[in-house]
């Protein structure tokens, strides 16, 4: 297979019988982009929508283009020969070549890259494992960090990894904590049921408080460039989105599903910090009837597929179609929710996209798990390298300006971060991340 790589460049063109308001919209409800990113795309300057992908992928980039109205190219991008030293070349970042939008700003996307390997992580998970046991799980926070450290570190933007900088000592306290907690709540519930019931509703009552903590924890731990991030969200927003939303959903039977989704990864994105810069979302609630809506649809047609094939056919299709409905529901969802958090997500100029595919995710997972059960447990390395992989191949950075500058800015600003640490206990998230 060929290692030639593709640029796919726009300049405000238009197909033919297409006007620009139409193409616009298009382009924007395909993408999912702000007024103002769209108005950068069709200033008539040559803008690099994506970068660092080979023929297949960017011939279907530039066909989806098309479909919407407009006409974009496929531009091969140049490599640099092998160093003459001897030394491996260092992977190439996956970057587009400058181009400059109306103001001079310029604009770029690059790929986010996961370079770990299944037989390489194999040796991290299975001495987690043998310590762990050994030591009657005392070493599973030392685990915890490895594990973050080795997928954190083999993610890559813009030629910089990740970084995760946890204390096991710290994730040790939390755990003893609520292993202690666990102790005290079974012998009070054994010796006095009642008091045990109480001690439930005081556990709710913590619940967003806990959540809360445990994102900031997980926040604050991550770097990026020697940058930490945070997550300054509050009890009553975790309230709200762990409870109230969750129960008005009940009430309504499921119309208002839409909205809480909506608000729960409002209250992820927009508390989320990038040293002191904050994040932006701009997800609507339109958006998330539709995506709800297209999955009832789905489950409508493969209800009346396993009811027509059960009765004309046979009756085993039944249960055969509506598996088959169950992973595609699975499918959408998995890769449909992610995609709808990264696409309206923003980080003061710089904006970002997730493309997976339902199809593609369903494929991972099925197989990851077969290929775990017949090894009795130990492609569960690979699984979990295959899954990270494949993420980060579909998420991108739309970066405005120079990425560089923007982190030397920060840096300014953030070196207070690291002195909450010795406050955050590692209790544990109920949201996903």
């Amino acid at each position: 297979m060929s290692d030639q790589q593709y640029k796919i460049v726009f300049e405000g063109r238009t197909a033919d019988g297409v006007d620009e308001a139409t193409a616009r919209a298009n382009v924007q409800s395909l993408f999912r982009i702000p007024d103002a990113r769209i108005n950068q795309l069709f200033s008539g300057q040559p803008v690099v929508m994506k970068s660092g992908i080979d023929q297949g992928q960017a011939e279907k980039y530039v066909s989806r283009l098309r479909e919407a109205g407009v006409i974009a190219e496929m531009v091969p991008m140049t490599t640099r020969a092998p160093a003459s030293s001897g030394q491996p070349p260092r992977p190439p970042v996956n970057r587009a070549d400058q181009a400059s939008g109306p103001d001079g700003t310029e604009i770029h996307t690059s790929g986010f890259r996961f370079h770990g390997t299944g037989k390489e992580y194999f040796g991290v998970w299975i001495v987690n494992i043998l310590l762990t046991v050994v030591t009657l799980g005392i070493y599973s926070a030392w685990a915890k960090v490895r594990n973050n450290q080795y997928f954190y570190g083999n993610t890559e933007l813009e030629g910089a990894s990740f970084q995760y900088l946890a204390s096991p000592i710290a994730i040790l306290k939390g755990r003893i904590v609520a292993f202690v907690a666990l102790v005290i709540y079974t012998l009070i519930t054994e010796l006095f049921p009642i008091a045990g019931l109480l001690l439930v509703l005081l556990l709710l009552i913590a619940m967003p408080w806990m959540v809360v903590r445990g994102l900031k924890f997980h926040a604050i731990n991550s770097a990026y460039r020697n940058i930490r991030f945070d997550f300054q969200g509050t009890y009553g927003q975790a309230f709200m989105v762990l409870f109230v939303w969750p129960l008005l959903t009940l009430l309504t039977l499921g119309l208002l599903a839409p909205m809480a989704a909506r608000r729960m990864h409002k209250f992820m994105v927009e508390n989320a910090r990038y040293g002191t810069a904050a994040f932006s979302w701009t997800g609507t609630d339109g958006t998330y009837y539709r995506f709800f809506g297209k999955a009832l649809l789905l489950i409508i047609a493969f209800g009346i597929a396993a009811a027509v094939a059960g009765s004309v056919i046979h009756p085993v299709l039944t249960f055969l179609v509506m598996m088959a409905g169950y992973l595609a529901l699975f499918g959408y969802f998995q890769a449909g929710m992610t995609n709808l958090l990264m696409n309206h997500a923003e980080l003061q100029s710089h904006g970002f996209s997730s493309e997976l595919e339902p199809g593609r995710m369903v494929w991972l997972i099925v197989s990851n798990s077969i290929l775990t059960a017949l090894t009795l447990g130990l492609f569960i390395p690979w699984a979990k390298v295959r899954l990270a992989s494949y993420r980060a191949s579909q998420t991108h950075m739309a970066i405005q300006g120079n990425l560089d500058n923007f982190v030397a800015a920060e840096a300014q600003h953030t070196n207070a971060l690291g002195d909450e640490m010795g406050e955050a206990f590692d209790v544990g998230s109920f949201l996903p991340v």
